[in-house]
């Protein structure tokens, strides 16, 4: 299924021949990383065509036969990336934090009808997301347009990403766990974390000042890097 596509989502959803949705599950993704000057229009509305419009016509096409039901469940994946912001991924955040509004809104109407949404909040997992991730190389030549320190920073900012992949990405099992229980769960909730390393940083960004936490975020990403 085309999530771009809308006849691709209805061709799709007609072709249950059960005609009955217990479960829909929202998963499609795209990334887009670098800086933000070099970043082209087209690459960005593909985004959010992806990972806002594409999730949203998705539920959208489902959604008035499980309100006609009174059951069902909807979980989305989302990221910790619409939780809190990630340098050189702003239209990528931007997408992830609208559907946390989108799900967020869906959630407090849909209770009227007994359909749950869950959001799964990912942080890096080893799927085929990094193959179809558009990702400014440093050799590019659409980096000539950019600042001398933005390059450096982008640099360093690509040093922390392998490092986190090396070290902190979880395998697609550990992320399928965390969609069962909330599948499974008598009582689903709104938001399930498949990473201890995620909530921590939300935490901060909720209680600490604005500047706390900005700074805060930029030590963990540039390390050492002059501020």
């Amino acid at each position: 299924m085309d999530v771009t596509d809308r006849q691709s989502i209805l061709d799709a959803r007609d072709g249950i021949v059960e005609k009955r949705i217990n479960i829909l599950v929202c998963n499609a993704g795209a990334g887009l990383m670098g800086p933000l000057e070099v970043q082209s229009l087209n690459s960005m509305r593909h985004i959010l065509e992806v990972n806002l419009l594409g999730t949203i016509q998705t539920i959208q096409a489902f959604l008035p036969q499980m309100k006609a039901q009174s059951q069902g469940r909807i979980l989305v994946t989302g990221s910790t990336g619409g939780l809190h912001g990630l340098p050189f991924n702003e239209v990528y955040c931007a997408s992830k934090f609208a559907i946390e509004g989108a799900c967020e809104s869906l959630a407090i109407l849909l209770k009227h009808f007994n359909i749950h949404v869950s959001l799964i909040e990912c942080g890096p997992v080893n799927t085929d997301f990094l193959v179809n991730l558009q990702k400014t190389e440093l050799g590019d030549t659409s980096l000539q347009q950019v600042d001398t320190h933005t390059q450096r920073l982008y640099e360093k900012y690509l040093q922390h990403c392998r490092s986190v992949f090396q070290n902190a990405a979880q395998d697609t099992e550990d992320i399928v766990k965390v969609f069962l229980d909330a599948i499974q769960s008598p009582s689903p909730a709104f938001r399930y974390f498949t990473s201890t390393t995620g909530p921590p940083v939300t935490q901060l960004k909720v209680t600490e000042p604005d500047e706390s936490y900005i700074g805060a975020m930029s030590n963990i990403i540039f390390s050492t890097e002059e501020q």
